[in-house]
């Protein structure tokens, strides 16, 4: 079988066997251009969605308009704009170590924190806390 096949092998399947191809003097040039086409048909397809894009843009702006709807971008520029105002200063003012009226008088705020909890206490524990 073998045998027979490569006897009646034609000149094209020598080719798809990994037999020598013709050179085509022209190739290059031929491929180049070929390239060249296809980056022209690219670059027509990009302008016309982007000519399209353009006009849907156009068109949402209209209705964004009519009924004042804000874009996503503006509406998150916008809220970050109101972040950074109401944080502004909190961000640069010094925090101060001790608020005031806080561990100046540590002792007496513990008496009244007591005396308070002795006050809910039944009557004869009250009497033993108080001596």
């Amino acid at each position: 079988f073998s045998l027979v096949f490569s006897l009646g092998a034609t000149k094209d399947m020598g080719k798809m066997l990994g037999g020598d191809e013709e050179k085509d003097p022209d190739a290059a040039k031929k491929e180049e251009e070929r390239q060249e086409a296809l980056r022209q048909q690219e670059e027509e397809r990009k302008a016309k969605y982007a000519k399209m894009e353009a006009e849907r843009e156009a068109m949402r702006q209209g209705i964004r308009d009519k009924y004042g709807i804000k874009k996503k971008e503006e509406k998150e520029a916008e809220a970050q704009a109101a972040l950074e105002a109401n944080a502004e200063g909190s961000l640069t003012r010094p925090k101060k170590a001790i608020p005031p009226g806080c561990g100046d008088e540590e002792e007496e705020e513990e008496e009244s924190i007591l005396d308070t909890v002795i006050k809910y206490l039944p009557g004869p524990l009250q009497d033993m806390f108080k001596k």
